[in-house]
């Protein structure tokens, strides 16, 4: 994604309303070392010309690399974010499953994937916050079962729109990468 556009979108961030935001950030904290290890990689890890005089400075280009990465990556929180919020736990994981659907011509396992971030994401929202990272080695005293549900319905008009909308959206974008 072109620089320009990755900014772009960043700057949109408050359009998307409090909540939103606030999902957001809470996901973005979480990911806090993560965005510092793929920075700290990236820009000292990539080749090319000093961005400063000295011993340890990172490459100009390593810098702009791990810059557009963690925009990408903060994209990708806000997308779920976004989602999470506007969409309820059955509409996601039925979305998710159609879309995955295709794949099982390939040899993928569209319902494992789908168990697997259904407990991810149930984990994540439900994880106490630990005063010491051992609390999280320690074993419920009981198991909780819970059940999810999956509708699965069918494709809509409405839907195969939105798709084809989406597609021809992303058209220019790719044009304006690529020029």
């Amino acid at each position: 994604m072109d620089d320009r556009l990755l900014m772009a979108a960043i700057l949109l961030l408050p359009l998307f309303g409090r909540s939103v935001l606030s999902r957001f950030w809470q996901l973005a904290w979480g990911a806090r070392w993560l965005f510092l290890s793929l920075f700290v990689i990236l820009a000292w890890g990539g080749i090319g010309e000093a961005a400063w005089n000295g011993p340890m400075a990172p490459s100009r280009e390593g810098l702009l690399d791990a810059s557009a990465h963690v925009g990408r990556l903060l994209m990708a929180l806000l997308a779920v974010a976004v989602l999470r919020e506007w969409m309820s736990t059955t509409d996601l994981l039925t979305g998710i499953h159609r879309l995955l659907e295709p794949m099982r011509r390939c040899g993928l396992d569209s319902d494992r994937g789908l168990v697997r971030l259904l407990l991810v994401l149930n984990y994540i929202e439900t994880m106490p916050k630990p005063r010491d990272w051992r609390m999280l080695l320690d074993v419920p005293a009981s198991s909780n079962s819970e059940v999810f549900q999956l509708v699965d319905q069918p494709l809509a008009v409405r839907d195969y729109l939105i798709i084809a909308l989406a597609l021809v959206g992303a058209v220019p974008l790719l044009y304006l990468v690529q020029g």
